[in-house]
Parts: C-alpha cells; sequence; structure tokens
C-alpha cells in the first residue's frame, strides 16, 4: 500500500487536530480527562514543566496545578506548524493567580506564559513533548524573581 501526497495532508492535518484538542481541553478548559485520551500511556515529556514527572501523571499534575492556581487559565494558540509525525505549537497562557502556586499565596494578578511546544504523535495519541516555556518570566510575575 502506497502512502499518497493526500492521505499525508489528511495525517498531518489530523494530528494538528490532535493538539488542538489537547491543548485547549487540559489547559483552557481544565479537562484532566484529556490526559487519557491524547496521551499514549508510554508518553514521555523530556521537559517537564514545574518540576513534574515527565508521564502522564506529570502533565496532569501540571494541569491540575494551573488551574487550581488560575481557574481561568486558558491558551491561546498563535500557531500550529506540522510535518510527518510532529506538531509545533506556539502559544501564549494566561489567566488570573486565584490560588496558590509554587508556594505563592493568591495574588489576584493578571499573568502571562508564552512558550513553544513540540509534540510527536503515533496512532492518534501524542507520544513525546519538547517544550520552552518563559518560566522566569512568570516567576517575575509572581513575584518570586526580581524583575
Amino acid at each position: 500500500m502506497t502512502t499518497t501526497r493526500q492521505d499525508t495532508a489528511h495525517s498531518i492535518e489530523q494530528n494538528k487536530n490532535i493538539v488542538r484538542e489537547f491543548i485547549d481541553g487540559l489547559f483552557s478548559r481544565g479537562d484532566l480527562g484529556v490526559i487519557d485520551t491524547y496521551l499514549a500511556e508510554d508518553f514521555v515529556n523530556h521537559d517537564p514543566p514545574f518540576g513534574v514527572s515527565a508521564d502522564r501523571e506529570g502533565m496532569r499534575a501540571a494541569g491540575a496545578m494551573m488551574r487550581a492556581g488560575f481557574p481561568d487559565w486558558h491558551s491561546e494558540v498563535h500557531q500550529l506548524v506540522a510535518e510527518g509525525d510532529i506538531v509545533v505549537e506556539r502559544f501564549t497562557a494566561s489567566g488570573t493567580q486565584r490560588g496558590e502556586v509554587m508556594g505563592v499565596a493568591p495574588t489576584g494578578r493578571a499573568v502571562s506564559l508564552p512558550g513553544i511546544n513540540i509534540f510527536r504523535l503515533r496512532d492518534g495519541q501524542i507520544v513525546e513533548r519538547w517544550g520552552r516555556l518563559d518560566d522566569l518570566g512568570l516567576l517575575r510575575q509572581l513575584g518570586l524573581a526580581p524583575a
């Protein structure tokens, strides 16, 4: 069986939709169930945020932490670029701190967190993530690092 250009384009669009639905579900709606739907059981997070573990449960913990600290947390996808089994996302996430985050009591401050994620997919699920977030910028906004 040969793969046509149309099949490849279709699977690339499917991969982008999977990433979009995962990001929207976890970070904009706070639905921790999307972890089980969109992350493979052998998922590896090569750059786990906020000191969480590098597996699915670590990603679930990161999502829960952000939702608890920022009930209005949402992620705006600026761009999705895909090739083969790789999808790159450029985004800005933001919210208002209403709960404790990383030991910081609620401040009522609005914060934003720009970043880039690279996802590798297999059989309709995300199997790997690499990412860079503006961690220092977030720490500054929370008052944990000097401006």
